[in-house]
């Protein structure tokens, strides 16, 4: 590749049988498309490359296709548009600029000489992509992070020459700590922010404001000079590019996909993953070389991608094939293409959003913030008249160009995987990284399309699609690919094998890179949207129907949502103010409906189906985890085996007779292998460019004139994340202050009741609101009557007695303390803190909560919410606890000591064992004679909040019944332990 040049690459695909929806064709002849890139570069040469004897070759493998054979070099001056029709194919040639970067090609420092295996490793976990030799060490006896031995990230120059132990890093910049260029000073630069980052301001409206502002303190003219300076930032640059397809055919008879041109937009990715390597933001949270944890036990955790053995079994892979890259720092790539449809930004054209993440980051961080994904491409995908829904030429011409447009478009990390480069890390420290392709977040349908199977077939591995979950299954991998195609025909491969033999996917053109291998869980889609929301519930319905006339069928079923609808509120949780009926479900209503669904069925279907699902949710909550130890592992198999035992309940009565062999279902078997290979599924979940996509796509439509939109949107993310680069330059040089960077946006986020936090790391605090309510009296008798509640004042004086004299041997009384003076300040709320990774929480892993007592809540009627009392730290979970709820929040000061304090009603257990049907512990209400037992009780006693849901029975609930009367209306209740993952992990 010449220095600001171009370099044309042809890949074929080649064609064959199989149209990946469970039906046979012949793939049409004749088919063949060009993409040039539309660039303002003076293009210098080109080189081809002909691939189509591998492809169309059964006897030939079809991997090591990434070193391109050069061909005649051609100057010209114009990138000319044309298609051509050669055969069975349909090749692509792509016009790539070359990214203008520092590439070394570097070996072992001189002087050096290279370690053997087993002289230096420390650990390396027992896969077979360990180099021979390599020895397991005696286990520590306390906790310990191994790094690999090899590819071990050490620090170096610019040059790529390592430096001494010790060296600190040096200054990303030589500017002035009083340099804002492009901004003229500060002001300019948080106007800017402020207005395009914060607020999202349009163009007339910043307009306006300069107007009314009177330009006296600033200099832009207009929104125009505004943008201007945005785009004349130099940090976080990634401009965007794209590529252009030729129409296959120009006749009138050829069908509207044929005669249309197709874009896709990209960026480049080695640009991209340099400046997010390159950001300060990350220090702290990265992770420069893979390791293997051991805790105190010796045992195994696996958290983050680099803790995992993906990360170790390539990095010996590099070693081994070039000893040369000892030193270098590991870097593997996440993917995640998301298959929702941009059509609100192209109209008539659909893209789909492709996003990168770094695998050195945490995990916390990728799904805490906005930089820690990044989208990098959109994809053209063809759209026709519904004739052609089911044309296997059409949906073949689609998959090829999905391949070959995202081979195209990764094609500048190919070099950086297997020659390191130098790049500068979060730390400041330049390091020699490898590049290497990790996760590829999908989808089941995008698994297909990615993995070049047959519908209704495994991705992963080779279980018969008539039954998936058998006991014969073995791994997929391109090798066994090519085994497989140079012995079989294409209706054995098709039929036997899973294979369609039209698609080659994209990972044949990279080093080391095997989609089978790279294709990660997803919880969102696979879990909770495909099994649980699409299958479980869906078989509850089913089976209503199959045992009650449809009339009865429909009252049940209007009972279950009446019983939904009838769930205390608790923060952050979706209301289902109807039930379930309504149109467009997302992921975050079937998290929602996981929460509230089990006690809702209970008493109207048999309990060996609440069990089933039991078992289900069980499994959802354990591998929703943030850290894995070998025992939680063991707990996922378990949870899987037991699952597949309870859902036969759904076989034996009819609902469903063929069996469970269902590809989203099925891919619960592989979540132990995943979270041994790529860590917590959390961080590789495709939830986690949920958020992301609000401020990639929907917000940036939503700014744009929403004329070609698509252009305008491209735009504002080019300005936003040069926005984010600059404020963290600034912040390194000390001249803005730092502040914790915001969460990702989420489309409806109610920040009141609380969500992901950025503040340091505590386990747990409890705090009231600020502010008190100045409407209550303030001595302690004139609150009993105000609250209707007259042993008030006895109450506060036994609490106020047991904190004096806790640590007292001797009786104390309370009947002569004079508590009449004190002053009461009353609150409506307290603030619990807690650490609790698991759920969304920023990158520290912190979340926020509010605990509600109101007399009113947004005209709904008062709220009275539960909390967890700790009363015994020895005990485990939930038995060493208790559940209050809270009457009434305040604080008051004794002797110059504050006293925040809560009026609570308790709650007892009902039995020694949580039930078995929902595998909930339930509780009752705790009385003293005839009256609830009611005390006062120190916050601090407080863990956070807990919800209830009440155990129904077989009784119906009265239409109109309101959920904010729940809590008074019925005798018992589960205590939740699906709330959220937190009260799931710690508190059961």
């Amino acid at each position: 590749m010449g220095s600001g040049g171009w370099t044309l690459l042809s890949l074929r695909h080649g064609g064959g049988k199989g149209d990946g929806c469970g039906t046979r064709r012949k793939f049409p002849s004749n088919l063949m498309v060009t993409l040039f890139l539309i660039s303002p570069l003076r293009p210098q040469y080109y080189a081809d490359r002909d691939l189509s004897d591998l492809s169309n070759s059964p006897s030939m493998p079809r991997g090591n296709r990434h070193t391109p054979a050069p061909r005649i070099p051609c100057t010209f001056q114009v990138v000319p548009s044309f298609v051509k029709v050669e055969g069975v194919s349909l090749t692509m040639s792509i016009l790539c600029i070359e990214i203008q970067m520092p590439v070394h090609g570097v070996g072992a420092p001189p002087g050096h000489t290279t370690p053997s295996l087993t002289e230096t490793i420390m650990w390396t976990h027992p896969t077979p992509g360990s180099p021979p030799g390599s020895p397991a060490p005696d286990l520590p006896s306390r906790p310990k992070k191994n790094y690999h031995p090899f590819l071990n990230g050490r620090p170096c120059d610019e040059n790529g020459v390592y430096l001494p132990d010790g060296v600190p890093p040096p200054a990303r910049t030589t500017a002035p700590n009083n340099d804002w260029s492009p901004y003229e000073d500060a002001t300019q630069f948080n106007v800017a922010d402020f207005l395009f980052r914060k607020v999202q301001m349009s163009s007339k409206n910043i307009d306006h404001l300069l107007e009314l502002w009177a330009l006296s303190t600033m200099n832009e003219d207009d929104y125009k000079h505004l943008y201007e300076t945005i785009d004349a930032t130099k940090v976080g640059d990634a401009p965007w590019q794209c590529y252009q397809t030729e129409p296959l055919a120009v006749g009138e008879d050829a069908p509207a996909w044929a005669r249309q041109s197709y874009e896709i937009w990209y960026r480049d990715p080695e640009t991209v993953i340099a400046n997010m390597l390159d950001n300060p933001d990350f220090d702290g949270a990265f992770d420069s070389a893979p390791y293997v944890h051991l805790d105190s036990d010796g045992k195994r955790r696996w958290s983050d991608f680099m803790s995992a053995n993906f990360a170790w079994k390539h990095s010996d892979r590099i070693y081994t094939d070039d000893p040369s890259t000892e030193g270098s720092m590991y870097h593997a790539s996440i993917f995640r293409k998301r298959q929702t449809t941009v059509s609100v930004a192209t109209g008539d054209v659909e893209y789909h959003p492709g996003y990168i993440s770094l695998g050195n980051i945490h995990n916390s961080l990728r799904r805490g913030h906005r930089n820690g994904v990044v989208p990098f491409v959109f994809l053209a995908i063809p759209k026709s008249d519904r004739k052609y829904d089911n044309d296997p030429a059409f949906r073949t011409f689609k998959r090829q160009l999905y391949h070959a447009s995202l081979a195209a478009v990764l094609s500048s990390l190919k070099p950086g995987m297997t020659t390191p480069v130098v790049r500068r890390c979060p730390d400041g420290h330049f390091r020699r990284a490898i590049y290497d392709f990790g996760p590829f977040i999908a989808d089941y349908p995008e698994q297909v399309m990615l993995a070049g199977i047959v519908q209704n077939w495994c991705a992963k591995c080779t279980a018969l699609s008539t039954d998936l979950d058998g006991d014969i299954a073995g791994r997929r991998t391109h090798e066994l690919t090519d085994e497989v195609l140079g012995a079989f025909d294409g209706d054995i491969l098709w039929d036997e094998y899973g294979i369609d033999e039209d698609i080659i996917p994209f990972t044949r053109d990279f080093p080391r890179a095997d989609i089978h291998e790279m294709l990660s869980s997803d919880l969102l889609h696979q879990v909770i949207k495909g099994s649980f929301k699409d299958h479980l519930v869906t078989w509850v319905g089913e089976y209503l129907y199959l045992e009650n006339p449809k009339a009865k069928a429909d009252a049940i079923m209007d009972e279950i949502d009446r019983r939904i609808a009838a769930v205390p509120a608790f923060p952050c949780l979706r209301r289902f103010k109807q039930g379930r009926r309504f149109k467009q479900w997302t992921g975050d209503d079937s998290k929602a409906l996981m929460k509230v669904y089990l006690p809702a069925i209970k008493g109207l279907v048999p309990p060996a189906i609440v069990e089933a699902l039991s078992a289900f949710l069980d499994f959802c909550y354990l591998v929703r985890r943030a850290d894995f130890d070998e025992a939680t592992l063991d707990a996922v198999d378990d949870a899987v085996k037991k699952f597949h035992l309870r859902r036969e309940v759904f076989r034996e009565l009819g609902v469903r007779p063929e069996g469970f062999s269902l590809p989203r279902q099925h891919s619960i078997t592989h979540y132990r292998t995943n979270i041994e290979e790529f860590g917590a599924p959390g961080g590789v979940c495709s939830s986690i460019t949920e958020s992301r996509h609000i401020t990639a796509v929907k917000k940036p439509w939503r700014r744009s004139s929403r004329y070609e939109a698509l252009s305008q949107m491209l735009l504002t993310n080019q300005r936003l994340d040069k926005l984010a680069a600059a404020r963290a330059d600034f912040v390194e040089r000390r001249m803005v202050h730092p502040s914790f960077v915001p969460v990702p946006d989420k489309e409806v986020e109610d920040i009141d009741e609380g969500g992901p936090i950025d503040e340091a790391r505590v386990e747990g605090n409890v705090v009231l609101a600020r502010r008190r309510e100045r409407s209550y009296p303030r001595s302690p008798d004139a609150l009993a009557l105000y609250i209707n509640f007259p042993n008030f004042p006895e109450l506060l004086a036994s609490f106020l007695d047991d904190q004096l004299h806790s640590d007292s041997t001797s009786d104390s009384s309370s009947e002569g303390m004079d508590i009449s003076e004190h002053q009461i300040s009353v609150h409506h709320s307290a603030i619990a803190t807690f650490f609790a990774p698991s759920d969304p929480s920023g990158i520290r892993g912190m979340r926020r909560e509010h605990i509600r007592s109101t007399p009113t809540w947004r005209k709904h009627g008062p709220r009275r919410d539960c909390a967890f009392v700790v009363e015994d730290e020895k005990r485990p979970g939930f038995r060493g606890m208790s559940v209050v709820r809270i009457k009434l929040l305040f604080s008051f000061t004794h002797d110059g000591a504050d006293y925040p304090c809560a009026l609570v009603e308790w709650f007892k257990k009902v039995g020694r064992s949580p039930d078995p049907e929902t595998g909930m512990w339930i509780v009752e209400p705790e009385l003293k004679g005839r009256a609830r037992l009611t005390t006062i009780v120190h916050l601090d006693s407080l863990l956070r909040g807990a919800h209830l849901i009440a155990v129904y029975g077989e009784a119906y609930i009265p239409i109109g019944f309101r959920y904010i009367h729940s809590l008074d209306a019925f005798k018992s209740f589960h205590v939740n332990k699906y709330i959220d993952h937190h009260a799931n992990e710690i508190i059961f």
